[in-house]
């Protein structure tokens, strides 16, 4: 469990909850996040060719709970059950602006709330730093007034990685796909491209749109005693839908990093990474644990 409490000069406030608890043989595990935000950010619209220089700053407060509980079913099998509440209030951008130019649903703030169902398959040898084995995981989560929620939608994701060890060293690989349903998406539900762990290079948000696909891939090899070290890269884009990726659109993210293992024994890794993307994005992060 991760507590965190964060405030920069920019008079940005997270304070959170993030963790994750096995139970004996992993019959049970729990996830959780819990956070309150008040945050400055950066909007820079709608699609996938929004251009650097073209963005917005806007302001929100952020009241934020995600649980999701997996149950064992044998043969590596979970089935798990989700409930996600955002309560979004406070929110400052400028009037006229791209977000009335583009009617962002949830501008004027908004409390959603949702139930949804996951599919996992694990047979990583590891949680925190696998060497080898495989992730599939397959959810929805259905977003509707009977949970007093302001909006109709549904997100569904799809994650698939790969682990492959060659001697000391790792090739992990992810395919990831984040898409929603319905005519009405707030704000901080939309797919977005960018952060700490996908898309590295990018500002977490500097593409959004209502789905978002991901293909990403990291070497990771040690360099002495608890040091290591990654080269990592991935391409994405953000789309209307299933049909609008085009290859030709894709943004790439290219870069490389340092671990420190706080925990050997359980493989927990400090990281300290940069990434690059194309035109002027770029990004430093420092982390607990690996991107994927």
């Amino acid at each position: 469990m991760q507590l965190l409490a964060l405030y920069s000069l920019k008079k940005q406030l997270i304070l959170a909850i993030n963790g994750a608890q096995y139970s004996r043989h992993e019959k049970y595990i729990l996830s959780e996040q819990v956070s309150f935000s008040s945050f400055p950010d950066k909007f820079w619209g709608l699609g996938k060719y929004t251009k650097d220089n073209d963005y917005e700053s806007y302001k929100y407060k952020q009241f934020y709970i995600y649980l999701h509980l997996m149950r064992k079913l044998g043969h590596h099998f979970f089935i798990g059950g989700l409930f996600e509440r955002q309560q979004l209030n406070d929110v400052e951008y400028q009037a006229g602006g791209l977000f009335d130019q583009q009617q962002i649903v949830g501008r004027n703030g908004y409390t959603v709330a949702g139930l949804g169902m996951s599919f996992t398959y694990d047979t990583r040898n590891h949680a925190f730093a696998p060497n080898k084995g495989g992730f599939a995981q397959v959810y929805f989560n259905h977003f509707d007034k009977y949970l007093f929620s302001d909006y109709n939608y549904t997100n569904i994701v799809i994650d698939l990685r790969k682990y492959i060890a060659f001697g000391n060293n790792v090739l992990a690989l992810q395919a990831y796909s984040f898409g929603n349903t319905g005519n009405e998406v707030p704000l901080r539900s939309l797919a977005l491209l960018g952060g700490s762990n996908s898309m590295r290079g990018y500002y977490a948000g500097r593409f959004r749109y209502t789905h978002q696909m991901v293909f990403q891939s990291e070497y990771r090899f040690p360099i002495y005693r608890r040091f290591g070290a990654v080269a990592f890269g991935g391409l994405g884009d953000v789309g209307n839908s299933f049909t609008d990726y085009s290859f030709g659109d894709f943004k790439y993210s290219v870069g490389a990093g340092l671990r420190f293992a706080l925990m050997k024994s359980d493989k927990l890794n400090l990281r300290l990474d940069y990434g690059i993307g194309q035109g002027n994005n770029s990004g430093l992060y420092f982390q607990l644990g690996e991107a994927f």
